[in-house]
């Protein structure tokens, strides 16, 4: 079978990008089911696991990152994909080969079907077999919805963390910060470190309490580093951190953004928690580095710089912000948003954030049954009183904004995953 084909196999199993709530399957039963017959692969490997609403991604990449400087091994399982299904799962930095995954799905065929896994299942399953046969020294694993009862979850790693707790998913969580916070604090094991960057006083509290009760050793990076940002505009974060175990001064990050701050302050305790001997020159190797060692993508990203293009995978309120907050124009300059969303995020409160910053919108619709069209999300927008103009599609909205864009304009891309996934034509 080609690549194309085995692809098109996984896509057939219930995918909640595709289908939401319908493809929902929590419980580790048949993702316990598949590693088995894989011959408990989660089982052979070192790990490193992080939840959170936001932040989770850039967290688990900039550990890797850190991790493969300090020359160890590390694979790194990251959901959902931008470009290419083996994005999934890399080592150092690069996708999975498209003959591995052929052969492993093909080695799994019998039991995938028997088994009937989830394609996020299927996919983590994938992924720790990975790692194992390809002897990675640690694999850091993101989780993918909540915690407590994720696919991924099946992991007794040397850490967890969660980074950042925010109103997503509500209807599968809980309605309240403190709610989600237990969910994702369901992570936790006994005498494992559980790392928090959590910001809310109730939401973090909560989180405590869940560590607490697992007998996990809980640390609020909050409250055991001090931090301080130097600089958050492109090229890319310039912070000063001083932890438990030294001080770096000047510490440059890759990724842009205020927002990676905490993301950056967590990432480095989990280095020093999992590794007591890290250097930190490895540390500064790994954090200037970010997304050649680890392979993110879709964060705050520069796309073009003639006319400015800047790319994030933002799809809830507090992500949003954080991307309207790094692509602010000059003073004279025009923000506009070229966006598309799924049909259960708050579009509502994008579309006040969107007329808070007076952006000019091109809304579009998603290749997905789970978007929202465009004629509703413009019908939104322009309700709440935001200034929209019309594309056919992400192609369209680019080449009208490259015709009309002024030195000082910004155009971000932004409102979920899909939307980011539709420049594969425009990424090198």
């Amino acid at each position: 079978m080609a690549y194309q084909d085995v692809l098109d196999l996984l896509y057939t199993l219930p995918r909640f990008g595709h289908a939401g709530a319908a493809a929902y399957q929590p419980g580790q039963e048949r993702v316990r089911a598949l590693l088995g017959a894989m011959g408990n692969p989660h089982e052979q490997i070192e790990s490193i696991h992080v939840a959170g609403t936001n932040g989770k991604g850039s967290t688990a990449s900039m550990v890797a990152a850190i991790g493969t400087a300090f020359r160890k091994r590390i694979g790194l399982h990251t959901s959902p994909h931008l470009f290419d299904f083996a994005e999934r799962m890399r080592i150092d930095g690069s996708p999975a080969p498209h003959e591995w995954i052929v052969d492993a799905v093909l080695r799994f065929m019998r039991d995938i079907k028997r088994i009937e896994p989830s394609f996020f299942e299927a996919s983590v399953a994938l992924s720790f077999l990975y790692f194992a046969e390809e002897d990675v020294d640690l694999a850091v694993v993101e989780v993918g919805l909540g915690g407590r009862l994720d696919a991924t979850n099946v992991l007794t790693p040397r850490a967890c963390a969660v980074t950042h707790i925010g109103l997503d998913h509500t209807e599968f969580l809980g309605d309240s910060l403190e709610a989600i916070a237990r969910e994702k604090g369901g992570i936790a094991k006994s005498t494992v470190p559980l790392l928090s960057a959590v910001e809310d006083g109730a939401a973090s509290a909560a989180l405590g309490e869940t560590a607490q009760k697992s007998g996990a050793k809980f640390e609020d990076v909050r409250e055991s580093t001090s931090m301080e940002v130097i600089n958050s505009a492109p090229p890319g974060l310039v912070i000063n951190l001083q932890t438990p175990v030294r001080a770096y001064r000047g510490l440059s990050v890759e990724l842009s953004g205020v927002h990676q701050a905490w993301n950056a302050a967590l990432a480095v305790r989990l280095a020093e928690t999992v590794w007591p001997d890290i250097q930190q020159e490895a540390v500064r190797a790994g954090l200037a580095d970010v997304v050649a060692r680890s392979g993110l993508r879709g964060r705050c990203e520069v796309m073009s710089g003639h006319p400015r293009i800047i790319a994030d995978v933002a799809h809830n309120p507090d992500g949003w912000l954080a991307a309207l907050s790094f692509a602010k124009p000059k003073q004279e300059g025009q923000l506009y948003a070229l966006v598309g969303v799924m049909e259960d995020k708050d579009v509502a409160a994008l579309a006040t954030l969107l007329v808070e910053r007076e952006a000019i919108t091109l809304p579009v619709g998603l290749p997905s049954p789970r978007a929202l069209s465009k004629s509703v999300l413009s019908e939104i927008l322009q309700t709440t009183g935001v200034s929209v103009v019309d594309v056919a599609d992400i192609e369209d909205g680019i080449g009208w904004y490259c015709q009309c864009a002024q030195e000082s304009d910004i155009l971000l891309i932004t409102g979920s995953h899909l939307a980011v996934s539709e420049l594969r034509n425009y990424v090198s």
